[in-house]
């Protein structure tokens, strides 16, 4: 669907020139002499790599569909993610790369969101948080009450952590998926 850069929203997706970039910010400029230009900062989805650029203002472009379906992973096929999809239960496989950070909270059944551009997975959607139980990590110790003291723990998914030091062994604790950190304990 063509549109102008007039239409440019922080977090829409654009297809240039067989590019898919997610525009990140965006400024409309009037300068005094010459014609008005719409300065953006752009993310590359399939590279991660942000690029600034200038468009004429109404400068048509495409725009970009991105689908979004949840499915369910069923289990690692190697570097590979087998999902399964909620509604017609076909069964995928999808990439390291495209499951990007989400490998790191994600278990055996659990529901993720894969965003698609045509056939193509181009990433990951996770809630805010996730509850994992730990693994491995050292014993609390009575007399463990220092604050804001950490210890590693390494979480059902292999992802470690920093948990306090009160944290033990076979707990369930609420990870944030954004930043990786322990939140609490559940």
């Amino acid at each position: 669907m063509a549109m102008t850069t007039n239409d440019f929203k922080t977090g829409m997706t654009i297809d240039l020139d067989g590019d898919l970039l997610t525009v990140l910010e965006f400024q409309h400029v009037k300068p005094g002499k010459g014609g008005a230009f719409v300065r953006t900062t752009l993310r590359n989805v399939r590279t991660g790599s942000v690029v600034d650029r200038r468009f004429n203002a109404g400068e048509r472009i495409e725009r970009a569909f991105i689908e979004k379906r949840e499915q369910q992973f069923l289990y690692r096929d190697g570097t590979d993610f087998v999902v399964m999809d909620n509604e017609s239960f076909e069964q995928s496989t999808v990439s390291e790369t495209a499951m990007a950070d989400a490998a790191k909270f994600i278990t055996e059944g659990s529901a993720v969101v894969l965003l698609k551009f045509g056939d193509e997975v181009i990433g990951t959607e996770l809630p805010a948080s996730v509850e994992l139980a730990i693994m491995e990590t050292e014993p609390g110790v009575q007399g463990d009450r220092v604050s804001g003291a950490r210890k590693p723990a390494t979480l059902e998914t292999g992802h470690v952590v920093q948990v306090p030091l009160f944290v033990g062994p076979d707990d369930r604790i609420k990870v944030d998926t954004r930043t990786g950190e322990y939140i609490t304990r559940a």
